[in-house]
């Protein structure tokens, strides 16, 4: 897709985006995603974008919003223009490409499902089509045997015999099994990275399936962000507002990504129907889930008994255009 950015993006990745490039640390007056939220939401009161506050007069109105962010502090961000220049240039030689609520290219799946909580920014490398087809989120712990690897690389060959997509957190362990199997069979895939999108995107093995059209990599942060606890956590609701049902194949017992994960979707957000692995040795944690609210994995066993599971929950379908305002709340 094409690297040419919106004004309402240029403007929104000088407010939230760190703009690594260049630099070894991030400035730390970033707008958090709490309030870049208020800041959208007194645009659009205002009838107005993000892009609006890149007019030279925009100085004239913005001490009206003195108590809701700092203005100096604005100003500071919106005076970032050579770093973004730089960090773009970055981008458009891996081939990275970037989204923000502005566009309307970003996945309708998280503005329906996460509403104002969407990221404000997107990164990523390859179709960015396959992000909207749904498909199924496997997710589990990264050390484990060799036995789940292998049944995980199955449920990976499985979807993609079953021509849905395979959704990951791109982690090695079972993350990166079930996408294994999905790729090697000539499958889909949608990989929500915490970290290292940079380095995802030039891997070689990775780079001919981003040149099939086979998968597809995103993340929320920096494209060269290293490991963060925080950012691993937050990752994981993207992964399921993408699917439309998950399968936890392990997990720990109240600890780990994938718990807090899991446990998020059934206690509060509730976006897709979560299944628990049923077959084998079922761990503690995953006794836990079902005892939370997941239900036991069916093990379909052919292609079209997993689309059956899949299609029984209905995704998103085609939605009008956004609104003006919508855009970028």
């Amino acid at each position: 897709m094409s690297m040419s950015l919106s004004p309402n993006t240029q403007a929104i990745l000088l407010l939230t985006a760190p703009l690594i490039a260049g630099r070894n640390e991030p400035s730390a007056d970033l707008l958090t995603l709490g309030e870049y939220k208020r800041l959208a939401r007194v645009l659009r009161e205002k009838q107005q974008q993000p892009a609006d506050l890149l007019a030279p007069d925009v100085w004239k109105v913005l001490g009206e919003w003195q108590r809701l962010i700092d203005c100096d502090r604005l100003k500071r961000l919106l005076a970032r223009g050579f770093l973004l220049s730089q960090a773009i240039e970055r981008w458009q030689t891996r081939a990275i490409w970037v989204l923000s609520r502005a566009d309307a290219e970003y996945p309708r799946r998280l503005k329906m499902r996460l509403k104002e909580d969407a990221p404000p920014v997107l990164y990523g490398c390859g179709d960015t089509a396959i992000l909207e087809t749904g498909g199924l989120a496997v997710v589990g712990s990264r050390h484990v045997d060799e036995d789940l690897i292998s049944q995980t690389e199955a449920i990976g060959r499985l979807a993609a015999r079953a021509r849905r997509t395979l959704v990951s957190g791109g982690a090695r362990g079972i993350d990166q099994a079930a996408m294994r199997g999905a790729l090697e069979a000539g499958g889909r895939v949608a990989a929500v990275l915490a970290d290292s999108l940079e380095r995802a995107a030039l891997n070689r093995e990775n780079r001919a399936f981003l040149m099939d059209g086979q998968l597809a990599l995103m993340s929320p942060y920096d494209p060269t962000a290293g490991f963060n606890v925080g950012h691993a956590m937050q990752r994981n609701k993207l992964i399921y507002a993408l699917a439309d049902a998950a399968l936890v194949v392990s997990s720990d017992y109240e600890k780990g990504g994938t718990w807090a994960g899991a446990v998020e979707q059934l206690e509060k957000l509730r976006l897709v129907p979560v299944y628990a692995r049923s077959n084998g040795k079922v761990s503690k944690g995953l006794e836990a889930l079902r005892q939370k609210g997941a239900s036991p994995w069916p093990d379909p066993g052919t292609p079209e008994a997993l689309a059956e599971v899949l299609v029984a929950e209905a995704s998103p379908g085609p939605a009008a255009p956004p609104s003006q305002g919508e855009l970028f709340s």
